[in-house]
């Protein structure tokens, strides 16, 4: 684990990717999860980085590993609305949702879309600030604990894994689905 911050590389053998598996990078920004999502699936699995800010996903497409290209496909979606992720239903062997929940402003939709792309008895690993930092992080009031998550999640239907520390500032946790 990089000392200084998360590492994506690290939290995502946390849940148990494998060659083959299709993955939603749900809130993908830059991309490092896909990235990392994409060195483990291989070119037998898929990986969609979805975001809503298409400028984003310009720049994920064009900093995206050769190797990976074929297997990284960008999606302009909103994650918090009915089929805004434009995947079928129960596509999804595993979902991501790293430093993505601080944002969220329906959360009930992200639930929702999460719980229809995702396959029964697959698997979501949720990343996200434990803090502000004095700035480093959000404010403040934007925090989602790792209580809070855990218990959204649980609330929504998820079984918990496990948690672990996904750096000096972030939490991870990881849940099935039923």
């Amino acid at each position: 684990m990089s000392s200084s911050f998360s590492s994506p590389q690290e939290n995502i053998l946390q849940f148990g990717l494998h060659e083959g598996m299709k993955v939603g990078d749900f809130g993908a920004g830059s991309g490092h999860y896909a990235r990392a999502a994409a060195a483990i699936v291989g070119t037998s699995g898929k990986v969609y980085a979805i975001d809503v800010q298409e400028d984003v996903l310009k720049h994920l497409k064009l900093n995206t590993y050769e190797q990976h290209q074929n297997i990284i496909e960008t999606v302009c979606g909103d994650i918090e609305k009915p089929d805004g992720t434009h995947l079928r239903d129960a596509t999804l062997d595993a979902v991501i949702l790293a430093n993505t929940l601080f944002q969220i402003e329906n959360r009930s939709g992200l639930l929702a879309e999460i719980q229809r792309v995702l396959k029964s008895g697959g698997k979501l690993l949720v990343v996200d600030w434990a803090g502000s930092y004095g700035g480093m992080g959000p404010a403040p009031e934007k925090i989602v604990s790792e209580h809070e998550a855990e218990d959204f999640f649980i609330n929504g239907g998820f079984h918990k894994v496990k948690s672990f520390r996904a750096g000096p500032h972030h939490y991870g946790i990881v849940f099935t689905a039923p």
